[in-house]
């Protein structure tokens, strides 16, 4: 086992570099599309994950495991670490990483991995709404209007996902929008406070300030107990929460943060136009329902979420 991780870390971190030498343009696009592909598997991961554990104990493994991940892959990147990227850091850690990965994990206790994907897609709309408010970040009538949009189609995926699915407690929805409000917040960080920072050391960072944080969260979820370890059900749920955390939230959010420094906060999060494509699919081999009017309502968000995206 330690052969193949020694094996699979250097070779991530050859690919890296060359992704480095890449032109900007061309490197945008294909992080855009790796990150579709694993963010939109990570979806049905958490359902499976939630299988034998609880929210909490979800979130608290999923940052933990990805901490021991990008300590063993990204140690010495924390030397390029400064005091003021101390405050920054710690801000992205709470909003792009510890909020959302509960919330998430909340989310969907009651509504299913395809539609909380299709949720997320609002990251965009959210992200050019707090980025004017708070980072300056202007928009126009039309972006405007995408914003309308999207808002009316989320409320129309929610009241059509209800009627739908009437054992499902679709309140849980505010969970993921909660969730796109960090990432809104996050990406524009990331781009204003620590555009000069390598991804690397941003994302390790942020995830040794989260240990302490996750072990209090998960010391009270009762997971220490023997009829919890011992439970195969638990083992199993926490074998899809390693992959989760190693794929979808290690390697992803180094990739993500690099994303977001080769181009624009609004391109970055447009990573969430593909993400549902992804989930859906997923979420339809694992037997979820989808109704005609679920599927406009996704249309009517990813819709607004594209005339949001356009240039001011």
């Amino acid at each position: 086992m330690q052969l193949v991780l020694s094996f699979d870390c250097n070779d991530l971190l050859i690919n890296y570099s060359d992704f480095y030498k890449m032109d900007a343009n061309r490197l945008k696009w294909v992080f855009l599309v790796l990150l579709a592909i694993i963010w939109g598997s990570s979806f049905i991961l958490i359902k499976k994950g939630l299988g034998g554990l609880t929210a909490y104990q979800l979130g608290s493994l999923r940052i933990l495991f990805t901490a021991v991940f990008l300590l063993l892959i990204g140690f010495k990147s924390l030397k390029k670490i400064k005091r003021e990227h101390v405050k920054p850091i710690l801000a992205s850690a709470f909003l792009g990483t510890f909020f959302p990965v509960y919330f998430f994990a909340f989310a969907e206790t009651e509504i299913d991995s395809a539609i909380a994907s299709i949720l997320n897609s609002f990251t965009p709309i959210n992200t050019l709404i707090f980025g004017y408010f708070f980072f300056k970040m202007l928009f126009n009538k039309r972006q405007l209007f995408g914003i309308t949009l999207g808002f009316l189609g989320t409320l129309l995926l929610i009241i059509s996902g209800a009627a739908l699915n009437p054992n499902q407690n679709y309140l849980f929805s505010a969970f993921v929008v909660m969730a796109s409000i960090c990432y809104a917040f996050n990406v524009n960080i990331i781009k204003v406070y620590l555009q000069n920072l390598s991804a690397m050391s941003i994302v390790t960072a942020s995830f040794v300030f989260l240990i302490v944080p996750a072990l209090v969260v998960l010391m009270g979820s009762d997971f220490f107990s023997k009829e919890v370890l011992y439970n195969s059900l638990v083992q199993e749920s926490m074998g899809y929460i390693i992959v989760l955390s190693i794929f979808g939230t290690g390697i992803a959010k180094v990739i993500f943060n690099r994303l977001v420094q080769v181009s624009t906060p609004i391109f970055s999060s447009s990573v969430t136009y593909l993400i549902p494509v992804v989930a859906l699919i997923w979420g339809v081999l694992d037997g979820e329902q989808l109704g005609v009017m679920q599927l406009i309502a996704s249309g009517i968000i990813l819709l607004g979420v594209f005339l949001a995206n356009r240039k001011a």
